[in-house]
């Protein structure tokens, strides 16, 4: 075989990756935040949002957008070259946030709007270091970036058209938002990031800020809702950086058309 000569494309990925995927695409397509929120907290996203004052509505988007921005200036800056490691283990991360949820919940609203910025530090934080886990380089900026989307990524909302709602299509929607921050810092890309990221991560957050308006109630509905976000989020980060790590060793096209090939009726 000459040097020049290119091997061809595989068809089909390996048995391996098959595997990986499945579990990915299980967890990327499957039930959504705001659907496992009403499970632990026995109430519906819509019943909770009708308790939630008209003022404090209007500030839960500046209040996310700060919270993302300072998690994303916190957790992947911590150490030299964006490194997240070493990470706290994971039960002292579940500690750490049903401590922040319970003690933002017991303070009822004000509290759970100081807490946010926390909590979203320590769930970015899990999340790059499994980003890292899966040989992404914490020091490009499109890794970072990569990062602050997994908060809109991951299950399909009910109230959404499904083929809108999916993991492939909201990456599409995601890399539209950021095509002018090609090749550019973080910083550059972060105003157009921000509202892609902060539009699907406000609903789960408009869940919890609701859950945990009611001090002492929302204590305990803030530690569990945390830990909730928790388990979600770490899900979503394995499954979207293993499609990740899968398209960069078979390549994109593969990898993505054995995705839509799952989503398809049999």
């Amino acid at each position: 075989m000459s040097d020049t000569e290119q091997l061809p494309v595989p068809a089909f990925l390996p048995s391996d990756a098959q595997a990986e995927l499945d579990a990915a695409v299980a967890i990327l397509e499957g039930i959504s935040l705001p659907a496992r929120l009403a499970a632990v907290v026995g109430s519906s996203v819509e019943a909770l949002k009708r308790n939630l004052p008209a003022p404090a509505q209007r500030m839960l988007d500046n209040a996310l957008r700060r919270a993302l921005q300072t998690a994303l200036q916190t957790a992947l800056r911590t150490q030299p070259g964006f490194n997240p490691t070493p990470v706290p283990s994971s039960w002292m991360h579940r500690g750490a946030l049903a401590a922040a949820g319970a003690a933002g919940g017991a303070l009822g609203l004000p509290g759970t709007l100081l807490e946010l910025p926390v909590s979203t530090t320590l769930l970015l934080r899990q999340v790059a270091a499994i980003a890292a886990e899966q040989g992404e380089d914490l020091s490009d900026p499109d890794a970072q970036a990569e990062c602050l989307k997994v908060f809109a990524l991951g299950g399909r909302d009910p109230s959404d058209d499904g083929a809108e709602s999916g993991y492939l299509a909201m990456r599409l929607a995601l890399a539209e938002s950021l095509k002018s921050a090609a090749g550019r810092t973080l910083g550059q890309m972060l105003p157009g990031l921000l509202g892609a990221v902060a539009s699907r991560f406000g609903g789960p957050v408009a869940f919890k800020v609701s859950a945990q308006a009611a001090p002492l109630i929302g204590a305990a509905a803030g530690a569990a809702v945390n830990l909730a976000f928790l388990e979600h989020y770490r899900g979503v980060a394995t499954a979207h950086f293993t499609v990740r790590r899968l398209e960069r060793r078979h390549g994109p096209a593969l990898v993505r058309a054995a995705y839509a090939e799952r989503l398809s009726p049999r």
